[in-house]
């Protein structure tokens, strides 16, 4: 069966395997893969990291706009000739796809920023660590609601001063207020809730006795 297509970004993170031989030759390659990807049409961003200076592990993540130019990228033959070119060196493991509403809980990397001496640059760097698991889904559930209800009451009594918008039919001002809050919701106030509340998103599960 079709994997459903998504109007969410798509978040890849895979695993490999390097030899630890050839880290110039796989630091090169990396980035030459991020360049390519970074040419395709939906492209949001990519990075990659080393799990330490003496591990063989190496993750790297790339996010689209959505399944069909995620598709686009993973089926291109630019891709396939880069793939290929690091299969000397480099060994695909493990790959993770994060579609729909867990994008919003997203930690892939764990980024130091610093601002390079004598330039107005910001340079990233990398915290080695692996990819963090999603947070549970009661936990996605509690952040999505308090950051719906409060946006959702202030616009039902902002829409209540709109003239004649309590006479329109129901659907009307539900498909109104959807409208107006869908993107509110997904590009300010989930964003800005999720990094409020990280600390005990990310907080690691209990094991029990």
């Amino acid at each position: 069966m079709a994997e459903p297509e998504s109007p969410h970004p798509i978040t890849v993170a895979i695993e490999r395997r390097v030899d630890p031989a050839r880290t110039v030759e796989a630091t090169s390659w990396m980035q030459a893969g991020t360049d390519l990807a970074s040419g395709f049409d939906g492209f949001l961003g990519s990075g990659w990291v080393r799990a330490g200076e003496a591990s063989d592990l190496w993750y790297m993540l790339y996010r689209f706009r959505d399944i069909a130019t995620l598709e686009a990228w993973e089926g291109s033959p630019q891709r396939s000739w880069w793939l290929e070119s690091g299969r000397a060196f480099a060994r695909e493991v493990r790959v993770e796809r994060r579609t729909g509403i867990e994008g919003w809980f997203d930690a892939p990397f764990a980024l130091d920023v610093e601002t390079r001496p004598g330039s107005d640059e910001t340079a990233t760097s990398p915290v080695r660590q692996p990819i963090p698991a999603a947070p549970p889904r009661w936990k996605q559930a509690v952040t999505i609601w308090l950051g719906f209800f409060p946006v959702n009451l202030l616009a039902s009594w902002l829409l209540g001063y709109v003239p004649g918008f309590e006479a329109l039919p129901l659907v009307v001002r539900v498909l109104i207020s959807t409208l107006l809050l869908t993107p509110l919701m997904t590009y300010l106030v989930l964003p800005a809730v999720t990094r409020m509340l990280r600390p005990w998103l990310q907080r690691p599960r209990r094991l029990a006795a």
